[in-house]
């Protein structure tokens, strides 16, 4: 039986060759959309899966609180460890104090590379439960040893074994090499881990960190632990919560709360907001979930538009199978092995359609997906999913076809009936409603990055780069390179900074100033800058002055930013001091000079961090800020620059950035969603418009003797094309009217999450109302004067 009905339904499609091509087409591209989508949500999903231990991991978290504004981040104090140990060391399987993202030169022989990587105390590499190819999984247990990923070791050592060989690292120390492990997926937290070195290092190389070993108030570190299997995360928070609070007064003030952030919510959970876990990129998921939804809707709408629009071609075979006998059940089985025939070809169409798209689709949205062919699940959930496609698309028209009576069918006296042609009307209008939304909420995420990319940034990014100076070897040669880099012609100006121009990576409090209000809170975005610093980005100087190297004083003055000027309540800050509050070893007051015209260091989408720029006349920080000669190309200056760093430090890879770029980079995730969305909005819209130019085409089938007769009586094309076209436009002005308040309410939430955003404005809704009813008639069109123009006499010859 079944059989007969697959047999039945492809005779059917090859006879309807123009039914059939869209039908399979419009299904194609939206389970082709719905299966991409599907893929990148299932890699999101699975984020941080590579981890053995991954639901026992978890982040020391704290929250403070200045000012009422509670803030929660990662950054914890170094004494915070001792603690734990000592006093709720049962609770823990591991744990592990770790640097932050460290770029180390490697040398061994003549190559020299620089790589991410991470100092670890020695539980670190078993908490990760990392997979080693080569060495021991104890291979930090000595301070001169490093672990290296399997690309790391081969871009090193080659085809040599690299156990046990000796590497420089920053041309500063000997480390041996203890393991090699298995690169860490891209899909993972630490996959940028290419070196792992022991905590012991770290702390011996930092005069900083050995300094902080007592100090409460110094939160520049990190610890990940592996929770014990008798406990359980929530319940652990709960012991350690007011631990920092409790054992340090100075740091009471600002309500330290200590809690544990899981692995499992690092990546999709991990935004905050006064304290509260608000969620994340979750929302991203979620978000091109109901999309992926929504556009195979879209194309099962077309299926159901199309075949119940051809139910009087079908009227006569239903008539004449319930008269020799056949059960409803039996025309709606059959009915649906039509249905499922098409989705099952239109299936096989979107994989090879997935395949094609899948790598643009990766570099568009950053991803590494490849195309599960061994996945048994995959495949056993897209069986799923055709099955579910099927009875989707092709229950409504097999519950209405197999409903006709066949006495009235054969005849003669069958008609559709007055509101036959309602739910094909409703699903129409359900159509353009989710294309009209998604046309809104594209534009406005593209607005929106738009208005964060046009906002003054304070400084000239254009031809300024950035070079790190990680290694010793830049130490006290400040002067030297610079004279050396402004002497080439290829460099105008250069400085150096704490920080990446386009990051703060240092934030410090207790300073107190004439007219600070009592129980205020500071917080400071912190970075020490050579004199040429703001000569070098071309900042402005709105009061006072910029550091000199003539004023020997200056050698404990600071900079402020407008914000600061603000932030501190005073109006004339040029000349006040801002002391150091620790009564016991305070460092020498800070002279305010000038105030700097803010600059945007953090992210656009936020205001300006009240910000303290100071005097470091050594140059001794990790970048070199160099602008290139706008006189000659970027590439000639790049390559004089490059001879120059290799003449000083020919051992050292030469590395750098440019400005511009790096602050490119903080509109990637907003710039991906509205990369995405666009194309899922164009496919949308693609899928409708087939719907709407099949059903017209059937429309026009419909009314053929009808516009013969219009035409013979002196319809002009004009008359017949505005007789099609008007009701169908009817709809899509339906459907605007109810996108427009769906697509506000969803976009005007999501903007509440940014500080600074666009404002909504009515021209926003009225332009995707005018594009909607424009491709209506767009699509329309062709078949109305198609059929507008067709000769009456061909059509009444029958008459």
């Amino acid at each position: 039986m079944f059989k007969n009905y697959l047999k039945i339904a492809w005779r059917n499609l090859i006879k309807n060759k123009a039914y059939t091509l869209i039908n399979i087409g419009g299904l194609a591209l939206g389970m082709a959309v719905t299966l991409i989508i599907g893929l990148w949500m299932q890699d999101e999903l699975t984020h941080n899966n590579y981890f053995t231990h991954k639901d026992r991991i978890a982040q020391v978290f704290q929250s403070q609180t200045f000012n009422g504004r509670t803030g929660t981040g990662p950054a914890i104090p170094r004494p915070l460890e001792k603690t734990l140990r000592e006093s709720y060391g049962d609770n823990f399987k591991h744990l592990v104090m770790c640097s932050w993202d460290n770029d180390k030169y490697l040398k061994y022989k003549d190559v020299s590379i620089s790589r991410t990587g991470h100092f670890m105390q020695k539980d670190g590499p078993e908490l990760l439960d990392l997979k080693i190819i080569k060495g021991e999984m104890d291979g930090l247990r000595e301070i001169n040893s490093i672990m290296l990923n399997e690309t790391t070791a081969k871009a090193i050592f080659g085809d040599e074994e690299p156990i046990g060989k000796v590497l420089k690292m920053n041309n500063l120390n000997d480390m041996m090499v203890t393991a090699v492990y298995e690169d860490i997926p891209f899909n993972n937290s630490f996959t940028v881990a290419d070196w792992l070195m022991p905590w012991d290092k770290y702390v011996a190389n930092q005069e900083w960190v050995q300094n902080a070993e007592e100090n409460w108030g110094n939160n520049s570190f990190q610890m990940f632990v592996q929770i014990a299997d008798n406990t359980s995360m929530d319940k652990i928070t709960s012991i350690i919560k007011n631990v920092k609070k409790d054992l340090n007064e100075e740091t009471a003030e600002f309500n330290p709360q200590l809690f544990l952030f899981p692995m499992k919510d690092w990546h999709l959970k991990s935004n905050f907001e006064n304290g509260k876990q608000v969620g994340g990129r979750i929302k991203y998921v979620w978000l091109f979930g109901i999309i992926g939804v929504f556009v195979l809707l879209l194309a099962c709408i077309n299926f159901m538009n199309l075949s119940t629009a051809r139910s009087e071609k079908r009227a006569k075979e239903v008539g004449i199978r319930k008269s020799i006998g056949s059960q409803r059940g039996q025309l709606i089985s059959q009915f649906l092995s039509e249905s499922f025939l098409v989705v099952l070809f239109a299936f096989f169409i979107s994989v090879l359609i997935v395949l094609i798209s899948i790598n643009g689709f990766n570099e568009l949205a950053k991803k590494e997906i490849e195309f599960p062919w061994s996945s048994v699940t995959f495949w056993s959930t897209s069986l799923l999913f055709v099955l579910f496609t099927a009875l989707l698309a092709g229950s409504y028209p097999a519950l209405y076809l197999s409903s006709f009576k066949p006495v009235k069918v054969l005849k003669g006296t069958f008609k559709a009936g007055k509101y036959a042609g309602l739910p094909r009307k409703i699903l129409v209008v359900l159509q353009f409603t989710v294309s009209v939304a998604f046309i809104i909420g594209t534009v406005i995420v593209m607005q929106q990055i738009n208005f964060a990319k046009n906002r003054p940034i304070g400084y000239d990014k254009e031809g300024l780069i950035q070079v790190p100076t990680f290694s010793e070897d830049f130490r006290g040669k400040y002067e030297l390179m610079r004279n050396e880099f402004m002497s080439s012609n290829a460099v105008v100006e250069m400085s150096s900074s704490s920080s990446p121009t386009t990051r703060v990576w240092s934030n410090r409090s207790g300073y107190t100033w004439e007219g600070k209000p009592d129980g205020f809170q500071e917080d400071f975005a912190w970075t020490d800058v050579s004199p040429e610093y703001a000569k070098s980005l071309n900042l402005k100087i709105v009061a006072g002055r910029d550091f000199s190297r003539e004023f020997a004083t200056d050698s404990t003055a600071v900079l402020i930013n407008e914000t600061a000027v603000k932030y501190m309540g005073v109006e004339n800050p040029v000349g006040m001091l801002l002391r150091d509050s620790d009564e016991e070893d305070p460092e020498p007051p800070l002279k305010i000079i000038g105030v700097l015209q803010d600059i945007i260091a953090q992210s656009p989408y936020e205001p300006v961090k009240q910000a303290l720029y100071v005097y470091d006349k050594d140059g001794e920080s990790s970048f070199y800020n160099l602008r290139l000669n706008p006189k000659q190309s970027a590439g000639q200056s790049l390559a004089v620059v490059e001879r120059i760093f290799k003449e000083h430090f020919p051992d050292l890879p030469f590395q750098y950035d440019f400005v511009d770029e790096e602050y490119g980079k903080k509109f990637a995730a907003e710039e991906r969603v509205g990369a995405l969305s666009g194309i899922f909005t164009a496919l949308a819209i693609l899928i409708s418009c087939l719907g709407l130019f099949g059903l017209t085409s059937f429309v026009a089938e419909q009314r053929t003797k009808e516009i013969g007769v219009r035409k013979v009586l002196g319809a002009t094309v004009f008359n017949v094309w505005n007789m099609l076209s008007k009701d169908f436009l009817k709809l899509v002005v339906v459907s605007c009217f109810i996108a427009v308040p769906i697509a506000y309410y969803v976009m005007n939430g999501w903007l509440q999450e940014y500080p600074y955003r666009v404002i909504l404005e009515w021209w926003i809704f009225a332009l995707a109302m005018l594009g909607a009813m424009f491709v209506t008639v767009l699509t329309v069109s062709f078949q109305a004067i198609r059929a507008a123009r067709s000769n009456p006499i061909q059509s009444l010859r029958t008459e």
